[in-house]
């Protein structure tokens, strides 16, 4: 069992566990995870609860590739109200707040949240750590290269599955030095990555294993899927099932999904086979 601590609790990962999203955004690539008032944020968090998530994940800034960078004042306007009424609603629920920018993580930690889901693990805002630690809340750091231009961009590498260990390992060190020593680990589906690299990292997650530390998959109705399919997101929810399947074969602690129901499905049933 993993025990990350979280302000004034603990939170405990023993058995595989799902992340809700909701977007609190007008140009996230799925549509259909975008909401633009408090009163349907509560309607579509109300329906991840009942379906099995323990855990709901708020976003204010888009990431999907073009997505156009909104300034601070604007994100924070647009993810406190949110957060909350869902801490408000919800009180035993954890809310992760997904956002690179420290000065959101602040905010939405004073309103409520509990966790910082930050797609850069530090990269893109040198003051997150030391926000994090001051508020002794949980992290989610995820493997990127470049910067929110250019995140979306494939660097030449040789082999994944070491770059992303070796990148981990440094940030370890990194997260040790403001005392965070339990956090979790997001590989980083769909971002900066072939499609074939995004594939192994799934076959192959069991090899971050080394690092000690839990870990969360993203794979979402993203394009690796559907391209790959030649079908649309709105049409990828049975790929994520198999792709989300392949990852808690091998060892996928989070998922983090639009459609909790399926990936609720997919976790009782592995458990049932294994």
């Amino acid at each position: 069992m993993f025990k990350i601590p979280i302000q004034n609790s603990t939170w405990e990962i023993e058995v595989p566990q799902i992340m809700g999203i909701l977007n609190v955004t007008n140009d996230s690539f799925y549509a259909s995870s975008r909401v633009n008032s408090v009163d349907l944020a509560l309607e579509k968090a109300r329906k991840f609860i009942h379906e099995g998530a323990p855990i709901l994940d708020i976003g204010g800034q888009s990431t999907r590739p073009g997505a156009q960078f909104i300034n601070t004042s604007d994100e924070i306007k647009n993810i406190v109200p949110v957060i909350e009424a869902l801490r408000s609603h919800f009180p035993n629920t954890l809310i992760s707040i997904d956002t690179f920018n420290s000065q959101v993580a602040d905010q939405a930690l004073k309103a409520g949240a509990n966790i910082v889901n930050d797609i850069s693990c530090g990269n893109f805002d040198n003051k997150m750590y030391k926000v994090v630690a001051a508020h002794n809340a949980g992290y989610i750091g995820m493997h990127i290269t470049g910067s929110f231009e250019t995140m979306h961009e494939v660097p030449k590498r040789e082999n994944i599955m070491k770059d992303l260990i070796e990148f981990f390992e440094e940030k370890k060190k990194a997260l040790a030095a403001y005392g965070i020593e339990q956090w979790v680990i997001d590989p980083g589906f769909g971002f900066g990555k072939t499609i074939e690299e995004n594939f192994t990292m799934v076959k192959e997650l069991k090899q971050l294993k080394v690092l000690g530390l839990p870990i969360l998959l993203g794979v979402s109705r993203k394009s690796s899927i559907y391209k790959t399919l030649n079908i649309t997101a709105d049409e990828a929810i049975n790929g994520t099932t198999v792709v989300n399947t392949v990852g808690l074969l091998n060892g996928a602690h989070i998922l983090r999904v639009h459609d909790v129901k399926e990936a609720k499905e997919a976790i009782d049933l592995i458990h049932l086979l294994s």
